[in-house]
């Protein structure tokens, strides 16, 4: 009878040894996917879930068998939750590997210098796999929306390339920009140039958006900002397009005309004196460095030459004449 239980004993741990080598042979066999295939696991998706979501998009063929092979691994409660890119004919062993792993799909959200915050918000509306926490939000209220108290939030939202993972939401995005803008701006608000006609950082940040709208030339930040800087300490109107055109917002059809220029606003710098009441675009680092470190100089005037250079004079007339020459295709 001993030997008999034996026997069943033994051919019973070969069977259970065949079957496990059976499921690791299948697991690292080549999938049946084809292209590759995005599959997001929701937060506490149970592995037999995950299992049937994975066969059903494909990416394995049998989900039972998955269901095993994990367990094997000891890995049926070690699946993270997230957004997973599957490669063409990856097998269940690199499966289950990249998500135990948590090598989830990193996205990129690029926040363009001169852009507006109009612009950010249409941009985040589009992002995939970001959570929506600002639906409708709009500039005026946005800080608010936030957490970040009342107030305007044009202007404070640095721009460059964030990362973020499925799940991750629309505020979380903006509250890093805008924790980051606030880094770059106190830094380079330390090592200012002395006797600059600023009160304070927020100053700095308008004319520095401003710069950002006038010219993308690296070379001509400095001087606009000197010309911006020289004029405010004159007392001289600032006089830069892109504020009227920001305070037309959707009225402006792309001509920009003299009855603009002539009709008074709070952005309108021909006929008020001083800064607009708040920034006008998304500054980066360089425009926020020429506010803050204008270039020496006598220009109080500049004008676009239309090839993406700047031109500055000293006097109103040799502006006038730039004007004509470059704008006005030499007409008097």
């Amino acid at each position: 009878m001993a030997g008999a239980a034996g026997l069943v004993l033994a051919v019973a741990g070969v069977g259970a040894g065949a079957w496990m080598g059976a499921i690791l042979a299948w697991a690292d066999r080549p999938g049946a996917l084809a292209e590759p295939a995005v599959l997001v696991v929701a937060p506490g998706r149970p592995l037999e879930g995950v299992a049937r979501d994975l066969e059903a998009h494909g990416v394995i063929d049998d989900g039972l068998r998955f269901r095993w092979f994990a367990r094997l691994r000891d890995a049926a409660g070690a699946i993270r939750a997230g957004e997973y890119r599957f490669a063409p004919a990856a097998s269940p062993a690199q499966v289950l590997e990249r998500m135990v792993t948590g090598e989830v799909v990193v996205h990129r959200l690029l926040i363009l210098e001169g852009s507006t915050v109009r612009d950010l918000l249409n941009l985040l509306a589009h992002a995939p796999g970001l959570a929506r926490r600002l639906a409708g939000a709009a500039p005026a209220d946005l800080f608010a929306r936030l957490g970040l108290g009342g107030g305007h939030s044009e202007g404070w939202f640095f721009p460059d390339t964030y990362h973020y993972e499925h799940g991750d939401s629309d505020a979380d995005l903006l509250l890093r920009a805008h924790r980051r803008m606030r880094a770059v701006l106190a830094e380079a608000w330390t090592g200012r140039e002395a006797d600059l006609p600023y009160e304070d950082e927020r100053d700095a940040l308008i004319v520095a958006s401003i710069i950002e709208k006038e010219t993308g030339l690296p070379e001509h930040r400095a001087r606009i900002g000197g010309v911006l800087v020289r004029r405010l300490m004159l007392g001289m109107p600032l006089q830069t397009d892109p504020t009227v055109i920001y305070g037309l917002g959707a009225a402006f059809d792309g001509d920009l005309t003299r009855a603009h220029l002539e009709r008074d606003g709070p952005y309108n710098t021909y006929t008020r004196r001083g800064l607009p009441p708040t920034p006008i675009a998304l500054p980066g680092r360089a425009a926020i460095e020429a506010a803050l470190h204008p270039a020496p100089g006598t220009a109080l005037y500049f004008v676009a030459r239309g090839d993406g250079a700047t031109w500055f004079s000293d006097t109103l007339r040799e502006h006038n004449e730039a004007v004509r020459r470059f704008q006005l295709g030499g007409k008097p």
